[in-house]
């Protein structure tokens, strides 16, 4: 995959790292760890510069992410409560536990939105519950931004660093995603045994 995508933005330069970038956020397994770099890596060998590359990624990104927030809005918390409320039973969750998930959203979303942004493959998924609770789209669009933009500049400029090394920072941010993908494992294991425990207790 890295040698596919590193290929395409050869290539086509600005409208590939976009394309590369807009694909991340609906699809994942495509890295920004690997777009990212290299596209730094570009602007010190090609006649990309540092500011072309950071905004076509960022506007990539934020395409990707009003994709997936489009797609939440479709599902939505009514429609989501009316499947649970039909199938909750076989997983122990009633429509109020829905209800309080998105008004914890309500009240932190933001918040979450902008660090998510900054988690690898939560960075993508994040904006679908943000349309599922109907998030105001301007203030999604605004903290969306900022957190794509801390995130692009950091692997940007780590790129443009490293120059033709640019490929020694993937080792690291293999590690960085391993670490992450394991604490909200552990994360989700606690919240769904303390669940599991206050609906025995009921």
């Amino acid at each position: 995959m890295q040698e596919w995508i590193t290929t395409i933005m050869e290539q086509f330069g600005y409208t590939g790292i976009f394309f590369m970038m807009a694909i991340e956020n609906v699809f994942p397994p495509i890295p920004s760890e690997i777009v990212l770099p290299f596209g730094g890596f570009m602007t010190t060998n090609s006649d990309l510069t540092v500011t072309g590359v950071i905004i076509t990624a960022t506007s990539g990104s934020v395409l990707g992410a009003i994709i997936l927030y489009g797609i939440g809005l479709l599902i939505d918390v009514d429609r989501l409560e009316k499947i649970v409320d039909k199938w909750g039973h076989l997983i122990r969750i009633k429509k109020e536990d829905i209800r309080k998930a998105d008004s914890w959203f309500d009240k932190y979303g933001y918040w979450t939105v902008l660090f998510c942004r900054m988690i690898p493959l939560i960075r993508s998924l994040i904006s679908i519950p943000a349309g599922m609770s109907n998030m105001n789209f301007t203030l999604f669009l605004l903290f969306t931004l900022i957190g794509t933009l801390i995130w692009n500049v950091i692997l940007i400029m780590i790129g443009v660093t490293l120059g033709e090394n640019w490929e020694s920072i993937l080792g690291f941010m293999d590690m960085y995603s391993t670490i992450t993908y394991a604490l909200i494992a552990f994360a989700i294991f606690v919240f769904v045994i303390l669940f599991a425990r206050k609906r025995i207790r009921k």
